[in-house]
């Protein structure tokens, strides 16, 4: 007899990655329903801001109230992007159940995002982990590998990089790592390749796949990913989002198409397709006039896939 396939964990980026690059602000009650939906839709692992300067990204000026929010629901996972020692110490402070780091594997990228190399991001998470320990908190430590499969800015990024600076991470103490294609560049046999290859040296260290479907792949990608053993990916509801210095590289791929890729193939993911859909309603009503993407919203679910 089979055994059922192991669960896949979704983690709903939208709050943060989705509304990052928009040149609108979202009202922050808008946000709180968006967090109150994407928990009823079965989403319990939620990235609901950043803790960079509100005049740098006033789009994500309420990140705190969106942690203490999230709190508020059952079983929720309220996680937060930081990019240095300041904003470590503030995520630490709000409560966050982990802090997202992000380390590119492109030297042009590091320079373009975060202004320093990736060796000194590395030297930052070891002052990061260091603070987290010594304030006795809880909150985990996790580095987003972002340009894992290419950059628009660099070009080519070699595996054997992404392999070092995946060492240099984990020798720092983090809990644990994710691969990330920022500009859509990724092929699901590159994906399938480098995930063996990360796997076989940080194990079940190795938590995310993020993927960006500028170019069509996105769900092939995450499949690729499925199948060397990775079970918890990102996703943003109505594929909106992006990097500010991947120009032409928006798009995650939408929660909505993950739910129904995996539902497809009987994997748990413990998402409501029908909820889900009434959150992207919702969130194209609040972005009226922004571009959403994705491909299961225009047909529905086939009848031979239960919601």
């Amino acid at each position: 007899m089979s055994l059922s396939p192991a669960p896949v964990v979704v983690r709903e980026v939208g709050l943060r990655d989705g509304l990052q690059i928009l040149p609108r602000v979202l009202p922050t009650a808008h946000k709180l329903e968006w967090l109150r939906l994407a928990h009823e839709a079965g989403l319990r692992e939620i990235e609901v801001g950043s803790f960079v300067p509100a005049r740098l990204m006033p789009q994500l000026a309420d990140t705190a109230e969106l942690v203490a929010f999230a709190k508020t629901l059952p079983g929720c996972k309220p996680s937060v992007l930081v990019p240095n020692l300041k904003g470590a110490e503030r995520a630490i402070a709000s409560g966050a159940h982990a802090m997202l780091l992000p380390l590119s594997a492109s030297h042009a990228h590091s320079l373009a995002n975060l202004k320093r190399t990736p060796d000194e991001v590395v030297e930052d998470l070891r002052r990061i982990v260091d603070l987290r320990d010594a304030k006795g908190s809880d909150c985990l430590v996790e580095v987003g590998m972002s340009t894992a499969f290419g950059c628009t800015i660099q070009g080519r990024v070699e595996p054997s990089e992404v392999l070092r600076l995946l060492k240099a991470a984990l020798d720092a103490g983090i809990d644990r790592i994710g691969l990330a294609d920022t500009v859509g560049y990724a092929d699901p046999l590159q994906v399938k390749t480098l995930f063996e290859q990360c796997l076989a040296v940080a194990g079940d260290k190795l938590a995310c796949g993020h993927f960006h479907d500028t170019r069509g792949l996105g769900s092939a990608n995450v499949f690729a990913a499925w199948q060397a053993g990775m079970r918890r990916f990102d996703a943003c509801t109505g594929g909106i989002g992006g990097c500010p210095h991947a120009p032409g590289a928006s798009g995650n791929v939408a929660t909505e198409d993950l739910a129904y890729l995996f539902a497809s193939m009987g994997v748990p993911t413990g998402l409501d397709f029908d909820r889900l859909m009434a959150l992207r309603a919702r969130v194209a009503q609040w972005l009226e006039g922004e571009p959403l993407h994705g491909a299961i919203w225009r047909a529905g679910l086939p009848k031979t896939v239960a919601a």
